[in-house]
């Protein structure tokens, strides 16, 4: 239990205290996560100052210390507590490694993102889809695990 609070308390904490740092890049990161193409992604970061876009590399690392805690929050909320317990079999296993498979796609879009913005690099359009496409699996299984916990909720409130 207490690497589940942990893993669960440095995940809020390092997410807020990013989209604290990152708040005032606009276009913000989200729009830079969805650029599909390299003019879509240029059309972001050559809107932002130099210092921006430091600040958006800077970031980096530290988000894969955030995709590290909840995934690792994920695994351990649904393999070591009883909050998924009223669920099938299958969407239990489903539930334990959601939040860990949305944590690599995470890292995808990390490591592409480090090396797309390092120089322009507008040669590669199946790259940038890539970043883009991992980004949108992340968001798809963080809200699928956020319906799989309120459907596990739910289910507990009716017994």
């Amino acid at each position: 239990m207490h690497a589940l609070r942990l893993s669960g308390g440095l995940a809020a904490v390092l997410f807020t205290g990013l989209a604290w740092v990152l708040a005032p890049l606009e276009p913000g990161v989200l729009a830079l996560q969805f650029a599909f193409t390299p003019r879509a992604f240029a059309s972001i970061v050559h809107v932002w100052p130099p210092e921006h876009l430091a600040l958006y590399r800077a970031h980096l690392p530290v988000d894969f210390l955030l995709l590290a805690a909840y995934g690792s929050f994920g695994w351990l909320l649904a393999s070591r507590t009883t909050l998924f317990a009223g669920l099938r079999a299958s969407l239990r296993r489903v539930a334990a490694w959601v939040l860990p498979l949305a944590a690599s796609f995470d890292a995808v879009e990390n490591g592409l993102h480090w090396w797309l913005t390092a120089a322009p690099r507008f040669g590669l359009p199946a790259l940038y889809a890539l970043a883009a496409a991992a980004a949108a699996l992340k968001w798809l299984l963080l809200l699928l695990f956020g319906a799989l916990v309120v459907h596990a909720m739910l289910g507990e409130a009716a017994h």
